[in-house]
């Protein structure tokens, strides 16, 4: 299967899927100070949209599997919200971030069949019968 930027090579393609995990890496593993952010409302639709544009950056750039890319979109935000329960730095594990977090990959998925639905077809070969 084709990725839908098979124009942009695939390293640069990996890399900026990877950049885009660090990012969210850094704003949901750094110490509660350092990251913006304290109304329950904004840090909930702010989990959805980190993960629903890493799971559609993912799902854009990728050839392979779809699910496999949703699959891990969704267990990084899950191992995100275990490993915020353990750590020390005022961070907490929530269920409500991980649901946010699957509603964000879901509406990526949900959006990305979508588009792909109705992108269209290339049209098929035709001969030409007046030029003979």
């Amino acid at each position: 299967m084709r990725a839908t930027f098979a124009f942009i090579p695939r390293p640069l393609r990996l890399g900026v899927f990877l950049l885009a995990v660090g990012v969210i890496l850094y704003l949901t593993l750094a110490p509660s100070e350092d990251v913006p952010g304290d109304s329950l409302i904004w840090d909930k639709a702010a989990h959805a949209i980190a993960f629903g544009l890493l799971a559609l950056i993912g799902l854009l750039f990728s050839t392979h599997r779809r699910w496999k890319v949703v699959l891990a979109v969704w267990g990084l935000a899950v191992g995100i919200e275990v490993a915020q329960a353990m750590m020390p730095y005022g961070r907490q594990g929530d269920w409500r971030d991980a649901l946010a977090d699957t509603v964000g990959t879901g509406l990526a998925l949900t959006f990305w069949a979508i588009a792909r639905r109705f992108k269209p077809k290339p049209a098929p070969l035709e001969k030409d019968l007046s030029l003979q």
